[in-house]
């Protein structure tokens, strides 16, 4: 018997007016998997992410939490109840130092005091390779680090479901194969990932399923290599007609 689930998402649809972002999606995630979500531009994975965590409502569908409905709760509910993510554009407090950052996502996201969550911000800080960094202003940080310290602050609010958007966009590849081992080690602690990323080899090497995502439908879903050599994401996400 495999995980239970701890995200599944039914008939979920979303439209802004006449444009169609989500269409009846259902969608199960098991307790500790990782799941990487590929699509084009536009193919509804960003709002995917805002649906799931509240930043957008569904028009109709539900979408359960261990088992329960969360379509009526605030994003900050939902982040206390284990679900955290980062953004595609990192918009940390400029001139709030890191470790502050962190402490700051920890306390109002995990809902726990400035004393309780000091130690595990030092440990996070570790994790993501941001200890030499955390009394600088986050402002000045390079790119990489800011993607390092958005992955913090989501690890700060103590996800059991981390939901991951495009944190590896604009990084070298050196800086991308830094970010795969965090995230590899990251996964060993247990926690469930959902990652959309444009860099497949990034998840490729760090994630269980591969589902694809054109016009609000899921297209493929599957074995990520599997999913990749499909003559139909090859044809809609990578431009390669099939022969």
């Amino acid at each position: 018997m495999g995980a239970p689930p701890i995200l599944e998402l039914c008939q979920l649809d979303k439209a802004f007016g006449k444009i169609v972002i989500a269409e009846g999606i259902d969608l199960s995630v098991s307790q500790g998997e990782g799941l990487g979500i590929i699509g084009p531009n536009g193919a509804g994975k960003s709002t995917l992410f805002n649906l799931i965590a509240g930043d957008d409502r569904p028009n109709s569908g539900d979408i359960l939490f261990d088992g329960r409905s969360i379509n009526d709760m605030k994003p900050y509910q939902r982040s206390r109840l284990g679900i955290g993510r980062s953004y595609q554009i990192p918009q940390p407090f400029g001139k709030m130092t890191v470790f502050e950052n962190v402490l700051t996502a920890a306390v109002f996201g995990s809902g726990t005091t400035v004393a309780e969550a000091e130690d595990r911000c030092i440990e996070i800080l570790h994790r993501t390779g941001l200890m030499g960094e955390v009394n600088k202003p986050a402002g000045r940080l390079t790119l990489l680090q800011r993607k390092r310290l958005e992955l913090a602050r989501s690890l700060a609010t103590r996800p059991r479901l981390l939901l991951l958007d495009e944190i590896a966009g604009g990084l070298t590849e050196v800086e991308t194969q830094a970010l795969i081992n965090t995230i590899r080690d990251l996964r060993e602690t247990g926690v469930t990932l959902i990652w959309i990323e444009h860099i497949v080899h990034a998840l490729i090497a760090t994630v269980d399923r591969l589902i694809v995502l054109n016009g609000g439908r899921i297209i493929c879903d599957g074995k990520p290599r599997e999913v990749i050599q499909s003559p139909e994401v090859r044809r809609i996400y990578l431009g390669v007609e099939p022969e």
